[in-house]
């Protein structure tokens, strides 16, 4: 188990790892304090070497490490990688492509929902896996052998769970299944977060299109504010706070600093101007500029039973594909299907619209069955159709 805390011994252990077919990568990083994670750790592991590497030792230069990442002729393995790479984006400017990543490939290969890396040691590999370690503090110097030790198994036993995967995968005939979820987890698209859309991840209940709009700016400013500082998204202001503000926009200091959720030491400091004036944004825009209400049902038009029989072919699809629903749809791409046949879901492109969405459409339309022979659920096309 190798420690690097030196940048001439990173860059000549990456030049070796250049020369390796495949890579095996895992990081340790803090984000509770930061909207940014930190990066303390990053472990890496060849066919025959392993290594960890101390971002945090004086002098560290990282360069070489990003540059192994970017090197296209070396494949980067992750399990659950999303977290991973967007740090090699952020802090290095790289996308580590070509790309495995093991939590993927085991759901396409029937392992279930988002799957654990303790479970595919075990169950693959023979292994079991010391979680005891995991909510370490990885900011704190020195780390302990037990530490380390946790660290470097997420790498070590990943080799096996890849090879295992990747043979599956070829035996299937489902690697290019694989190649398009990888498209999307190193597009740099993926990574963007753009303030102007932030609003769409906080739940709402009702409300116009002025609230809405109130809420998209103020929820743009808080991104704008939390990514300039560095600081988590509820640390400048909480989700509760936007949500007050939109329902009951505040025109002065003085009534921003009177609400439930706003104190006035807040309201009254160097946030509180800024705000304000994303606060009159939202309410002084003109109302084609508002966003849109989110779509209703028009009376009448129910689609909850249709929703319920494409649960059911989804799970009957999956179970004899061996593929994890999730990894299909979820239940808004299924109440998007069936309000319309041409939605913009991933469940109708690619492989997943040879797998369900086809059979979705069928079902939808009268020309697909859902019966029961013995006491198994069954598929049955309807007189006429293939």
């Amino acid at each position: 188990m190798k420690l690097i805390t030196d940048t001439d011994e990173l860059t000549a252990y990456c030049a070796r790892l250049a020369q390796a077919p495949y890579i095996t990568v895992d990081t340790e990083f803090l984000r509770e304090k930061t909207f940014w994670p930190r990066l303390c750790l990053v472990q890496v592991a060849g066919p025959e070497d392993e290594l960890i590497i101390d971002p945090l030792a004086p002098g560290m230069d990282l360069s070489p490490l990003y540059d192994l990442m970017a090197n296209t002729a070396v494949l980067k393995v992750f399990h659950a990688a999303r977290q991973d790479v967007e740090i090699f984006h952020h802090d290095g400017g790289v996308m580590p492509r070509p790309m495995f990543d093991t939590q993927v490939a085991a759901m396409v290969c029937g392992f279930g929902d988002s799957v654990g890396y303790d479970t595919l040691a075990r169950k693959i590999s023979k292994v079991h896996i010391d979680k005891s370690s995991r909510f370490s503090d990885w900011s704190v110097r020195p780390l302990s052998e037990r530490q380390l030790k946790y660290a470097m198994q997420d790498v070590t036993h990943l080799r096996g769970v890849y090879e295992w995967l990747a043979r599956e995968l070829r035996k299937n005939g489902r690697e290019a299944w694989l190649m398009e979820e990888m498209a999307i987890l190193t597009d740099p698209k993926t990574y963007l977060t753009e303030p102007r859309e932030a609003w769409l991840r906080i739940k709402t209940r009702g409300g116009n299109r002025r609230f809405l709009g109130v809420l998209r700016e103020i929820t743009a400013w808080r991104e704008t504010e939390a990514q300039t500082r560095d600081l988590p998204r509820n640390r400048v202001i909480r989700d509760e706070a936007l949500l007050e503000i939109a329902a009951h926009p505040p025109h002065t200091i003085a009534e921003m600093g009177k609400m439930r959720s706003v104190t006035a030491g807040f309201a009254e400091g160097k946030l509180g101007q800024s705000l304000l004036a994303a606060i009159r944004l939202g309410a002084e825009m003109p109302e084609a500029d508002l966003p849109p209400l989110p779509d209703r049902d028009p009376p009448g038009k129910s689609t909850g039973g249709t929703v319920e029989l494409l649960k059911v072919l989804l799970k009957i699809k999956c179970e004899q594909a061996g593929v994890a629903s999730k990894l299909v749809a979820n239940s808004a791409d299924l109440d998007r299907i069936a309000a319309d046949d041409e939605a913009d879901v991933p469940a109708m492109h690619g492989w997943r619209r040879e797998l369900f969405g086809l059979a979705a459409l069928q079902l939808k339309h009268g020309k697909l069955a859902i019966t029961m022979k013995g006491n198994k659920i069954v598929l049955a096309p309807l007189a006429g159709e293939p």
